[in-house]
């Protein structure tokens, strides 16, 4: 079935080193652009919706092309594709630092995005086909755990490149790592592919990514054109007809993109929760947080970096500690518990008034990491642990897109909802409806000052307090949708595994 050469377990772990590098770039890249956001948007006079495609542009490449690149991947070669993926990465992150312009800039993270569907994609695939068993489990554990590193260690690097570099800098980091990885990969890693003739499914490629896209679109542009506006419903209406066409062709397909019989694989279902379930109640505040910090209370970079130690600095070792639990404890029992821990967590936090100092919030942003790490550690090992191995790098892709097109539709979804909580406070004054709905977008990405300057407030402990009663309500919502998370993993996670076949 398939086409490989023999590979030693030295030269197994090799390749794991090879991905591990590869996968450490993205999350440094992820929350360095989130951290750099706001001096960003003051040296480019970007607008709050520019401003939101830093993040929005990468995770909407990202996301929908996961998928795709899930299936190229066995079918043209997964060293191939990851080799490709990283120098795309590498060459975009290279370009980020001649950037002049916001338009420029948010061209290359979209690009940046595709190498990094590319690259994880084929490294995932690769390392499905070097380990089996668990320590196939313990390799993908490991990209967990290199993810973890790159997310708690990322606002801190970032933030002292930015004071000492300048924000061009986090994105050269990229470069160097991504050329290590170039190097292992191009020596040690093996070729593997399906050795039957497949077609790849074009039709269905493009639908799904006419889907994602558009939904994403439509969730960004939403609070710029208003909800009922002609323009955001067609991309509404788009994205719907492009899901609907996508199943249609998937099932009629006689090689599809989308293989629906892994989903009779109960806990392979159970397993795309875990993404959704760390989105809302970890992931959004790793964008969220550093936005808030430096735009709405005035922290520096640096100081951000320290304080985001306490919601990312779990993950470094929880990965590792759920990896282990797992060979006694049921990973719907681990996982669905971490969430609780998340939600008890964020339910802390709202009730931890805004004028208190900021060690404060060190402990509700610990336990919310800390639960958070649990799923994060087990998912990647799950995803193609309970599927059969020649399916690996499908359903790598299945469960990679379920991940970053959640980060993407969530983050979405997440700004979309604080400007919105924000506006509906603004509208008690007297001023036009465009004069706060632009004050709303503003705030919402942390532009204390021009949010002021449109309302022609002087004083911005008024705009700290809308922002804040915003904040806290957009904090009930994640606590509520973490909690229904938990619960669905409980129950998907808890059936027993039907035999690989």
């Amino acid at each position: 079935m398939f086409q490989d050469n023999s590979s030693s377990t030295h030269d197994a772990c090799w390749v794991l080193l090879a991905v591990c590098l590869a996968a450490l770039a993205l999350p440094l890249s992820f929350t360095g652009g989130a951290l750099a956001t706001h001096i960003i948007g003051v040296e480019f006079s970007a607008s709050p919706s520019q401003l939101n495609w830093i993040t929005n542009s990468f995770m909407l490449t990202f996301g929908s092309l996961m998928l795709p690149c899930g299936v190229l991947a066995d079918v043209y070669g997964r060293k191939r594709l990851f080799i490709s993926g990283v120098v795309l990465f590498a060459l975009t992150s290279l370009m980020l630092n001649f950037s002049h312009g916001i338009g420029f800039f948010n061209l290359m993270r979209a690009l940046q995005g595709v190498g990094a569907a590319a690259a994880l994609s084929g490294g995932s695939a690769a390392l499905a086909q070097e380990f089996s068993g668990h320590a196939q489990t313990w390799a993908f554990g490991m990209i967990g755990t290199t993810f973890g590193i790159g997310l708690a260690a990322g606002p801190v690097i970032s933030g002292v490149l930015i004071a000492h570099f300048g924000w061009r800098s986090i994105f050269l980091l990229g470069v160097v790592i991504d050329c290590f990885a170039l190097i292992l990969a191009l020596k040690k890693m093996r070729e593997t592919r399906i050795s039957t003739f497949i077609r790849f499914d074009w039709p269905g490629a493009l639908t799904f990514v006419i889907a994602i896209a558009s939904l994403t679109l439509a969730l960004n542009t939403g609070p710029v054109y208003g909800w009922q506006s002609v323009v955001v419903i067609s991309l509404f209406l788009l994205s719907l007809g492009a899901f609907i066409s996508f199943g249609w062709l998937e099932k009629h397909a006689s090689y599809p993109l989308l293989d629906l019989s892994l989903f009779k694989y109960g806990r392979f279902l159970g397993v795309q929760i875990l993404p959704l379930s760390t989105c809302y109640c970890w992931v959004v505040l790793l964008v969220l947080l550093p936005l808030r910090f430096v735009g709405i209370e005035g922290y520096s970079e640096i100081q951000t970096g320290i304080i985001m130690l306490a919601l990312s600095g779990p993950v470094l070792f929880i990965p590792s500690l759920a990896a282990f639990l797992a060979k006694y404890i049921q990973a719907n029992i681990l996982a669905g518990g971490g969430l609780l821990l998340a939600a008890t967590g964020i339910y802390w936090l709202i009730h931890i008034p805004s004028n208190s100092p900021v060690t404060y919030l060190i402990a509700p942003l610990v336990l919310i990491g800390f639960g958070a790490g649990f799923p994060w550690g087990l998912m990647d090992g799950l995803s193609v642990t309970v599927v059969p191995r020649d399916k690996a790098g499908m359903a790598s892709g299945i469960f990679n897109t379920t991940k970053v097109a959640c980060e993407g539709i969530t983050l979405a979804i997440v700004n979309a909802l604080l400007a919105t909580f924000i506006l509906n406070t603004l509208r008690q004054s007297t001023h036009s409806e465009n004069q706060i709905a632009d004050a709303a977008r503003l705030l919402a990405t942390g532009n204390l000052n021009s949010a002021g300057h449109i309302l022609n407030i002087a004083t911005s402990t008024s705009l700290r307090q809308i922002y804040n009663d915003g904040f806290d309500t957009l904090l009930y919502v994640l606590t509520i949708m973490t909690l229904l998370a938990a619960a669905c993993v409980f129950v998907l996670l808890s059936q027993k595994q039907k035999p690989l076949d």
